[in-house]
């Protein structure tokens, strides 16, 4: 399985199969993806654009409510379990407690996905809510940036105590959060915790 964080929020899997979340300001022409999962439906996480740059015959695009108006799309709700044969993942309600950015209400979703035998949490636009705090995960794609989603210190906090094998730190160095931020959290993660930093 390779990992790679293009820049911000934009993750791309390849393992058995090619699995995008989130696709923005993507530059190349890829025409790659076998799934793509979508967050919410902000520009910097649904962006048509960069969607149609990795898109190919028989891409699947899994988005939370909020984007049901596509017929094409696979509509997920919060805290459900799905099964799509070749892959399996169960959705997360992705929030903020103490702004307005991502209200609960517009059930914007996590998604926790097996991918070999291991499971990954693309946590999306989110406080420390306790659901994210319940969940059981093996990597965990946490945002630091703050502002729109937990800040630094309280992604620290909630790795240290989640202790997933490895956290990838995302949604900084681009619109919100210094380029910086990724190894300053490296330094305070728990030692028994592999950090692996993409946006530097």
């Amino acid at each position: 399985m390779k990992i790679e964080v293009i820049h911000h929020a934009t993750i791309k899997i390849s393992a058995d199969k090619i699995i995008y979340f989130d696709p923005y300001d993507i530059k190349e022409e890829y025409h790659d993806a076998d799934y793509i999962f979508i967050t919410h439906d902000h520009y910097d996480h649904y962006n048509k654009e960069s969607i149609q740059k990795i898109l190919k015959n028989d891409t699947k695009i899994i988005v939370p409510r909020c984007l049901s108006e596509n017929n094409n799309y696979l509509v997920v709700d919060v805290n459900k379990k799905y099964d799509l044969n070749d892959l399996k993942f169960e959705t997360i309600p992705s929030y903020n407690l103490n702004k307005d950015f991502h209200p609960k209400e517009k059930e914007y979703v996590g998604y926790n996905i097996i991918i070999n035998n291991q499971r990954l949490y693309i946590m999306g636009d989110t406080d420390r809510t306790l659901e994210a705090d319940s969940v059981k995960t093996d990597i965990c794609f946490v945002p630091i940036g703050g502002t729109y989603t937990m800040d630094l210190e309280e992604a620290v906090s909630y790795i240290n105590k989640l202790k997933p094998k490895k956290v990838i730190p995302i949604h900084y160095g681009k619109i919100i959060g210094n380029i910086n931020l990724g190894e300053e959290f490296k330094s305070k993660i728990d030692k028994n915790i592999e950090v692996e930093i993409f946006i530097k």
